[in-house]
Order: C-alpha cells, then sequence, then structure tokens
C-alpha cells in the first residue's frame, strides 16, 4: 500500500515539510518499512525504529491515533467497500473531507 498508493499520491502533492507519524505496530516496523519510509520522509519519521521514536501513550500523540484514526476508519468502511479501488476511493473522499476544525 505504501509503494503503490500512498507515496505515488504524496508526489501529487507539495510535502516537502511533511512528516510522518505511525505506531508501534510490528507490521508498521518491519526493516522493508522503515528503510522505505526512511528513504520518503528522512528526519520527519516519527516511528518505532525511525529517526524519532514513537512515544507510546504520548498525551499529544494519542488523540491521532485514537480519535483521528478511530473517525477516518469508521467514514472509510461506513458503505463496506468490496474492491481495492472502491477502498482506496473512500480513503481519498474521507482524508480530502477532514477539515482544521476537526484537527
Amino acid at each position: 500500500m505504501i509503494t503503490n498508493f500512498f507515496i505515488p499520491e504524496l508526489n501529487n502533492h507539495d510535502v516537502q515539510e511533511l512528516g510522518f507519524q505511525q505506531d508501534g505496530a510490528t507490521c508498521h516496523t518491519a526493516r522493508a518499512t522503515i528503510d522505505l519510509l526512511k528513504d520518503t520522509f528522512g528526519d520527519r519519521l516519527i516511528s518505532r525504529f525511525g529517526p524519532v521514536n514513537w512515544p507510546p501513550r504520548s498525551c499529544d500523540l494519542t488523540p491521532l491515533d485514537y480519535f483521528l484514526w478511530g473517525c477516518v476508519k469508521s467514514l472509510v468502511y461506513a458503505d463496506k467497500p468490496q474492491t481495492l479501488d472502491h477502498l482506496e476511493d473512500n480513503i481519498r473522499r474521507v482524508i480530502a473531507d477532514i477539515r482544521p476544525r476537526m484537527l
């Protein structure tokens, strides 16, 4: 997903100052994943085994992990997407609809 969807999507936007944050889930911290994200984000990667270590249970970062992603996930899966294209369309739509007030 990172290689085939996320990074190509990033290339459509000006994200030179964008940081990337992820939790410490095992699949998120595989060496290949971390290496790919380091190549893409450099020292702007917040992740377990990344240049900026993920601080578990951080009062600053936990709301993103629980509130924002929980909200996004519930909206993405609301209509039970049955294909990858449908899922990707939902992700794009839901992310595009996030407003600064929510953040």
